[in-house]
């Protein structure tokens, strides 16, 4: 079990720094797509399609890492009143249910990527992207975060982790 929560720990590390070099390539590629338009007056055809594209799937496949790191929104203050064995019981709970959407978005996001490539479906632009291409990344993110949320959840079951990351200290009571 242990061995399994490293591994998609480092996983969703990758998959972190996987996203952030395609944020960075669509920086430069918006880059680029700006001296094309504007300095040398030629029109761009492929970049903002690209962009687009990188983008969103940066979105899922960097989905993993913000889990791992706690780097979503998370609003704490219910579990803030309630007492250690209630905060577990929500945060599994929380869990079980993210990991079941999580779960549904990669089955059905596998079937439609799956069509796009039986049909070869291309983008409407002069481009013609393969769209199975960029529709790939959505059951590929989703299916990472569910096994995060697979391990976060074996985490919270071994102690390993606080739920919500709080103590047992941190009490609405207690920060007054």
């Amino acid at each position: 079990m242990k061995k399994y929560i490293q591994f998609v720990s480092n996983t969703s590390k990758l998959c972190g720094i996987v996203a952030a070099l395609m944020i960075l390539l669509s920086v430069l590629v918006v880059c680029q797509m700006v001296w094309i338009r504007y300095v040398l007056e030629e029109s761009s055809i492929w970049q903002t399609e690209f962009v687009t594209y990188l983008l969103i799937s940066a979105t899922f496949i960097g989905s993993p890492y913000v889990l791992l790191t706690r780097g979503h929104v998370n609003v704490d203050l219910i579990p803030l009143y309630l007492k250690q064995h209630w905060r577990l019981r929500l945060a599994l709970f929380a869990s079980v249910v993210s990991l079941l959407f999580c779960f549904i978005i990669a089955y059905t996001g596998f079937e439609f990527w799956y069509e796009a490539w039986e049909a070869n479906w291309v983008s409407d632009s002069i481009w013609e992207v393969r769209l199975w291409i960029p529709y790939f990344s959505l059951p590929f993110g989703f299916t990472l975060l569910s096994l995060q949320y697979v391990a976060d959840i074996l985490s919270l079951l071994r102690g390993d982790e606080m739920p919500f990351g709080l103590s047992a200290e941190d009490t609405m009571e207690s920060s007054t």
